[in-house]
């Protein structure tokens, strides 16, 4: 398979901008497919890493990935709060799971008893940042 670069055009990106903090990548794909532009969500993503904004839309709900790297935890720590019950997620695939930024913040606000120190280690704006 022959993959050639092509230079971003101002119309792409002024599309990236626009739809960077609201959409997801598939979404924003669609709308420049729509505007005759082809790009690959990796495509996309490095491009948004480059222009300064996240590649996760400000949408209602985080992966236990996502949580995972902003409260500098391991993954598997936040996936093992969802099988316990004490984070509610909904399941999405055989290992992943969709967190609502409502329960993340009720969560880090009531945390079990065994983990309430470890919950108030967290540096609060980093929290802050995560759930508001």
């Amino acid at each position: 398979m022959n993959r050639t670069w092509r230079k971003w055009e101002p119309e792409e990106i002024e599309v990236l901008e626009e739809m960077s903090e609201a959409y997801t990548i598939k979404q924003i794909i669609f709308r420049l497919k729509r505007r005759g532009y082809r790009r690959t969500p990796w495509s996309i993503r490095k491009k948004l890493d480059e222009l300064g904004y996240s590649n996760r839309p400000t949408l209602d709900n985080y992966t236990c990935n996502e949580i995972a790297k902003i409260l500098n935890l391991h993954t598997s720590t936040v996936s093992g709060w969802v099988k316990r019950g004490w984070l509610k997620g909904v399941k999405r695939s055989k290992q992943h799971y969709q967190v609502r930024a409502e329960d993340l913040k009720h969560f880090l606000k009531n945390p079990p008893s065994r983990i309430r120190n470890r919950i108030a280690a967290i540096d609060q704006l980093t929290i802050k940042y995560l759930v508001g």
